[in-house]
């Protein structure tokens, strides 16, 4: 390639580029906001009195209307929502839910005790002592040691300086409500009483009418309350209805539940009812998704309803309600049913995963085994070894089928049955079934790469479709978006942005493949191109994907693959060309999205606020400590990655050695394959590298990628077998 063609090709790069970042710019509204913006403003102009009830261990599957009719009134007539209450610590303790209203972020309390943060009792709640949150000195030094830079606090600093006051009533609205130091001003204990008058103290109250523990389900150690689970639930909802009555007219009441029952991490529940919440449902820009919310909303909120000037900074945003048409009981049950299925599907798979990931992972590892050993000859004779082909390349597509149909089962309500494993494999061997049909079957399916193209065609449409349009199929799916973890509610994670590159990078593979066969190297050069932009934009958008560390991992491979396609080396030169164009878009991105206001800025506007803050380095050490603690992890995607990596590495290095004559006869018929596979091995190592949990980028990739690569090699040892099989047969006629 001449150094005019060269440069014509760097141009085309940038121009198309630059038609992405356009793209880029772009802010229409997240599918949460717009669907809202009809119905709510984004800030409530405030008036009257706000009431924030607080409870912890509840969630929507324990609401009814004979049960719980005050939970069910709020739910009739307000605005409702699941609720996501992470915390730091796996499950989260009463006191580490009010410790996160103070400091409107991540926190929790020190637990006494060995072995996992989740396996030791919580700590109790206790009165405040001559003006003074019990332990306050702990949960500061507690909060500091996390890296979360939570400010301690914050709700009860940010509330003064606006001169407004909080009524604290009870212990958990005590840490709620309290200044910086620990002091805690009006306080009460809970008293039917003289609610009345507690109630008519402030413009903000705060009410903490107890939290559920359920006795069957806390940690060793823990004294368990004497009431039933059901008992204690019903003492609550009685509770929130003596709040209510007291509370003054015309008053928007919040209820929450911000903690677990105990060791089990779970969605809980939030609603809320007055002027600003009329009956329909809540939604939070910081989660783009209809009717699920997280626990750091809720001090947003409070302080937008009650004039009280908003930090920047803060992890959550402020609800709005989404009206229904009525309140009728019908339209309430309705709902209710929704939110149930949203904590029924986080829970349930939120429980298989990990049997789905041991199941999987080691499923593959004995395809990769059975390979060997036809490879070797160790099983059969040719017409043997031609049938265990056969099987094998069905499988190592049915296999490559599976992470696509795990998004497209949740088109199913497959949570609603009895038995969620039964139902959830039900549910994904349905589309696996059709996917690897459809791969096989079609005109395509007795190509070598065929397959290949198929399957990740599927996957990458599978993907970009759901980002685009909400990410409401990765929510709570096997390899999706787990709402209860709270570390991604939208657009494209570790998992989803592996898949999507990997199955990117093999669909430009086969596709240029075929172009280069046929003598079209540059249109190949071009497609290829235009899919990693598209790639590129779908991922890194901060309206779609809104992936920091996708984008610079992706870009460096598919560079390799275009130049390869060229003809051209990679250089020292353009290595370090394509790095700092990578940094630089990731940067560029970043800002044109810290632009947008607080409310609409994704994780990647929110990590130049932290530049800014001077707190990037708490965010990045953060990362760097649990991608660290996974590595030396025994997960089994921990043993598929060096699996993976090091079949491919082999046999990339070695096309000649016993290990690799299939895949280097694939080479020879498919001409870009080895430098899409090269691609791919840059893309994944440079994605575990850059990111958080970077650990499960080449382990999932290569859950698409060997599969496939694995059908390539059978395909082509096939017809070797029949042509050795024809050959035969020719001699003895």
């Amino acid at each position: 390639m001449t150094r005019r063609a060269l440069a014509v090709l760097l141009a085309a790069v940038a121009a198309v580029l630059g038609l992405g970042g356009a793209a880029l710019v772009s802010t229409p509204a997240t599918p949460a906001t717009a669907e809202s913006a009809a119905s709510a403003p984004a800030t409530p102009e405030p008036f009257g009195a706000t009431v924030l009830i607080g409870t912890g261990g509840i969630t929507w599957t324990d609401v009814s209307e004979k049960d719980t009719p005050n939970l069910w009134m709020l739910l009739r007539d307000g605005s409702s929502a699941a609720m996501s209450i992470r915390s730091v610590e796996t499950n989260t303790c009463p006191v580490d839910g009010w410790l996160g209203l103070s400091a409107a972020n991540r926190a929790a309390a020190p637990r006494d005790g060995t072995g996992s943060a989740q396996s030791r009792p919580c700590g109790p709640l206790e009165e405040p002592s001559g003006g003074v949150v019990p332990g306050w000195a702990e949960f500061q030094e507690s909060a500091a040691s996390r890296k979360f830079d939570s400010k301690l606090g914050l709700l009860g600093e940010a509330a003064s300086k606006s001169d407004i006051c909080i009524k604290p009533v009870g212990p958990g609205a005590a840490i709620a409500a309290a200044m910086p130091e620990g002091t805690t001003d009006r306080y009460s204990t809970y008293s039917p009483s003289t609610l009345l008058v507690d109630m008519n103290t402030c413009p903000l109250t705060i009410v903490d009418v107890g939290s559920v523990r359920d006795p069957a389900d806390i940690a060793e150690g823990e004294e368990p309350v004497a009431q039933s689970r059901r008992e204690q639930i019903a003492g609550v909802d009685q509770r929130i209805g003596e709040v209510i009555d007291a509370a003054p007219g015309g008053a928007d009441f919040i209820v929450a539940s911000l903690s677990d029952a105990g060791v089990t991490e779970r969605l809980r529940l939030v609603v809320a009812r007055g002027p600003h919440f009329g009956p329909g449902r809540l939604n939070a820009p910081s989660t783009r998704q209809p009717g699920l919310v997280q626990a750091q909303d809720i001090p947003a909120t409070v302080m937008s309803l009650t004039s009280v000037a908003v930090p920047d900074g803060l992890g959550g945003t402020t609800m709005t309600s989404e009206q229904a048409p009525d309140n009728s009981e019908r339209r309430a049950a309705d709902r209710l049913q929704s939110l149930v299925d949203y904590d029924l599907a986080s829970h349930e798979v939120h429980s298989l995963v990990p049997p789905f990931f041991n199941t999987f992972a080691y499923g593959q590892l004995v395809i990769y085994l059975l390979v060997l050993l036809v490879w070797k000859g160790k099983i059969g004779g040719p017409d043997t070894r031609r049938r265990v082909l056969g099987i094998v390349r069905v499988v190592a597509v049915a296999a490559a089928s599976v992470p696509a149909s795990t998004f497209l089962a949740n088109l199913l309500p497959w949570w609603r049955f009895p038995v969620p494993m039964l139902s959830i494999v039900g549910a994904v061997g349905l589309f696996v079934a059709l996917i690897a049909y459809a791969a096989l079957r079609g005109p395509w399916g007795r190509a070598a790469l065929g397959p290949l193209a198929f399957v990740a065609a599927v996957t990458v449409a599978v993907l970009a479709g759901d980002v685009i349009t909400g990410s409401r199929l990765q929510q709570s799916s096997l390899m999706g978006l787990q709402p209860v973890v709270a570390g991604r509610f939208y657009g494209m994670g570790n998992v989803t942005f592996a898949l999507f590159a990997t199955s990117a990078i093999l669909l430009a593979t086969a596709v240029s493949s075929y172009l280069v066969s046929h003598g079209r190297q540059r249109i190949a050069a071009i497609v290829v191109l235009a899919i990693g932009v598209a790639t590129v934009i779908v991922d890194g958008a901060p309206f779609w994907g809104a992936d920091g560390g996708g984008p610079p991992a992706f870009i460096p491979g598919i560079a390799y693959l275009v130049l390869s396609i060229l003809g051209l080396r990679m250089t020292w030169q353009r290595v370090a060309l394509i790095g700092l164009g990578s940094v630089a878009l990731f940067f560029a991105v970043a800002f044109l999205d810290w632009l947008r206001t607080a409310d609409s800025r994704s994780h990647l506007g929110r990590f130049i606020q932290a530049i800014i803050d001077g707190n990037a380095l708490d965010i990045v050490v953060r990362k760097a400590e649990q991608n660290w603690s996974i590595l030396l992890g025994n997960a089994p995607l921990t043993l598929l990655v060096p699996a993976a990596l090091l079949f491919v590495i082999y046999v990339l290095a070695r096309p000649t050695s016993w290990g690799s004559r299939g895949l280097g006869k694939s080479f020879d018929k498919a001409p870009t394959l080895r430098a899409g596979l090269i691609a791919l091995v840059i893309t994944l190592t440079i994605g575990f590298l850059i990111n958080d949990s970077g650990t499960a980028i080449p382990a999932v990739g290569a859950t698409v990628a060997v599969p496939l690569i694995v059908s390539v090699v059978v395909r082509n040892l096939e017809e070797d077998l029949r042509a050795v099989a024809g050959t035969r047969r020719a001699r003895r006629s």
